[in-house]
């Protein structure tokens, strides 16, 4: 079990998106990730979930919703920290903690479309880890397919009656409040039938399952969620009814780019792990990192990791300008989740039998990766995406 977070070898393109102080900030993350996650990786695993006092944590260090203005509690700052608490996590071996969908996805919602009411009462308690949040999409049978949403808000007088279920909802085990896509009318136009629920944990009929037992990912708390008549006020509608479609597309792209970012920096660990592993590595009387095969290999993985990060933080500025293209975003998530895909893969065989066993951060790496083609849309939806656009 590692000890302390890889560090990635120096693109041979030099990056230029941070300034001295993210790069402070980096140094905080880092060792935040040092000293309170990677010691508990095993028993983070073992529960299926990370312990709920490192959501406070977080909170006091500053690392969660730090996008958000300075009036709901987070530092005001561009999505660049959000990019370097993504790739120090990473970099770290983490596949446990929830923070960038909670950071970076439900308080987007809440921010973007949230009323002043809203905002004020949920986004400060997001920021200190007081309250751990969860976005519910997903149902058993509908996968990628939004529209085909069952879950149903029925109007009753002053409340919502919230009927359905939720599956893969990462956060879900440990969430006190989840935004819940909901369908709230009957239109023959799919889009327009759905709505975006607040829902608090604590209120009569909502219910989780356990932990769901996953190939990887195993300290990530993902579960399914239970509506059994649940009454929500109307205030807890999220922007407006039948809008809830349209707010999800507004966030899939930065979703998109969150999971381009993670396997971006997933690779770049993988790789500096592999490289490292084969200087030590002997074999015949010498390091395998010695063997023109390994030095062949290395030097293809570096080429694709290297191209793959130029396009990436290309993509970045773009964000940082609201520019980013819908099948730009699209490219980045397949292909960089592709590509890490086949680094873990031809790392994995580098580091021979040794790299089969969960010890080694490569196994870990390689069970945990595969999800990365499936969630914020499957890889093959974003193909669809991006021939859209020809």
């Amino acid at each position: 079990m590692q000890s302390a977070a890889i560090r990635p070898l120096t693109p041979m393109l030099p990056r230029q998106l941070f300034t001295a102080e993210h790069e402070v900030f980096r140094e905080t993350v880092r060792k935040f990730y040092e000293k309170e996650v990677i010691p508990y990786t095993e028993r983070f695993e073992d529960q299926q979930h990370v312990d709920r006092e490192l959501w406070n944590k977080a909170g006091e260090l500053g690392l969660l919703c730090a996008t958000m203005p300075e009036e709901y509690g987070g530092s005001g700052v561009d999505r660049l920290y959000s990019m370097i608490l993504i790739e120090e996590q990473a970099y770290a071996g983490d596949s446990a903690t929830g923070f960038s969908l909670h950071s970076d996805i439900v308080a987007n919602y809440l921010l973007n479309f949230g009323n002043e009411a809203q905002k004020q009462q949920w986004l400060p308690q997001m920021a200190s880890g007081e309250v751990v949040t969860a976005i519910a999409m997903t149902e058993p049978g509908t996968g990628s397919d939004l529209q085909a949403v069952r879950t149903s808000a029925v109007l009753d007088g002053e409340d919502y009656v919230i009927n359905g279920s939720k599956i893969f909802i990462t956060n879900g085990y440990l969430c006190d409040m989840a935004i819940v896509v909901c369908k709230t009318g009957n239109s023959d136009k799919g889009s327009a039938n759905l709505s975006l629920m607040m829902v608090e944990a604590d209120r009569p009929g909502f219910s989780k399952g356990k932990p769901l037992n996953k190939i990887g990912m195993k300290g990530q708390d993902t579960c399914e969620l239970f509506f059994d008549n649940v009454r929500v006020p109307k205030e807890n509608l999220l922007g407006l009814e039948g809008m809830g479609f349209m707010m999800l597309m507004k966030e899939l792209a930065w979703e998109r780019l969150i999971v381009a970012i993670i396997c971006q920096a997933g690779a770049e660990a993988a790789f500096a792990h592999t490289v490292k592993y084969t200087k030590e590595r002997q074999a015949f009387g010498k390091s395998i990192s010695h063997f023109q095969n390994t030095r062949f290999k290395l030097a293809e993985l570096r080429t694709e990791i290297d191209v793959c990060r130029a396009y990436l933080d290309r993509c970045m500025q773009l964000q940082l300008k609201q520019e980013l293209g819908v099948d730009a975003a699209a490219a980045a998530k397949y292909k960089i989740s592709e590509m890490y895909s086949k680094v873990v893969d031809e790392c994995l065989q580098l580091h021979g039998g040794y790299g089969y066993m969960l010890e080694y951060p490569i196994a870990r790496a390689y069970i945990d990766n595969r999800a990365n083609r499936i969630y914020a849309g499957t890889n093959e939806i974003m193909k669809e995406l991006i021939a859209r656009s020809l």
